[in-house]
């Protein structure tokens, strides 16, 4: 008598149904009739077979409470200076003794307002109205100094942008021998304002929530190449005020996490 793929199948599926027992597993799983098919049975349990989940915030004091509340032995976190982001994997595990890592919190600081604009108009190409209103926008974080080291008001510093003129003067000298003949040419563009300009903008701001206050310094440009003056604002010592923000990031996280998590620099892909 010839079997039948079908009746085979059938007679396999009766004996595991029959031999009905959970598998050696964290989460329980049984074997049931299809083909040997494995379902997670988690989902009718009265509670998950273990903690898992993503905690996310912006806020540096709330990451710091919960990765202390949720301590766990073997917690780690890795601190992305370059990004000013930071995940602690609570079941990381060890080596000898791996967890799934999937019970995490992430940190992600969000710049202040006032650091964004800084970030955002500086290496720009500005009119003088667009720097006036900035100057006017960001007032209350803003200080400007004149050439010579002298605080100027903003209400002077924003009537000098908006009252810049270009100037152009061209000279030329001719001198003529019996045997040589020479000319030069001389042509001068100079930028001018009925009041002071600002030779730099004092920018006292918190970069992000949770730091301390930085004062960023704003070098004030005219470029007359145009037909119309352009205005430039370069933040001096970029790349050094930088780190010392992000070194302020690391050295805050170790404070308020402390043994509850050991903090290393880089990041972690839990693969």
């Amino acid at each position: 008598m010839t079997i039948s793929k079908e009746a085979l199948q059938y007679i396999g599926d009766l004996a595991l149904a029959g031999a009905g027992k959970s598998l050696e597993t964290n989460t329980p799983v049984a074997l049931v009739p299809n083909s040997s098919t494995l379902i997670d049975l988690e989902k009718f349990q009265a509670g998950r077979s273990r903690f898992r989940g993503t905690y996310a915030t912006h806020s540096l004091a709330d990451f710091g409470a919960y990765v202390v509340e949720r301590a766990a032995p073997d917690a780690r976190g890795f601190i992305d200076q370059d990004a000013m982001r930071c995940v602690v994997l609570f079941n990381i595990g060890t080596p000898a003794t791996p967890g799934h890592a999937d019970d995490r919190a992430v940190l992600a600081l969000k710049a202040t307002a006032a650091y964004a604009a800084v970030q955002a108009v500086t290496d720009t190409n500005l009119s003088q109205k667009q720097l006036s209103d900035w100057i006017e926008d960001w007032s209350q974080h803003l200080a400007a100094v004149s050439d010579e080291g002298e605080n100027m008001s903003l209400a002077k510093a924003i009537a000098a942008v908006r009252t810049i003129t270009v100037k152009a003067r061209s000279e030329s000298d001719h001198s003529v021998s019996e045997t040589s003949a020479s000319r030069s040419a001389f042509d001068a563009i100079e930028a001018s304002s009925k009041e002071t300009l600002p030779a730099w903008l004092l920018v006292q701001l918190t970069p992000y929530e949770g730091l301390g206050t930085h004062e960023i310094k704003l070098r004030v440009s005219v470029i007359t190449s145009g037909s119309a003056p352009v205005l430039k604002l370069r933040w001096v010592g970029e790349e050094t005020q930088r780190e010392a923000i992000a070194q302020e990031f690391k050295d805050y996280l170790a404070k308020s996490i402390q043994a509850s998590a050991k903090l290393a620099l880089g990041t972690f892909d839990a693969k």
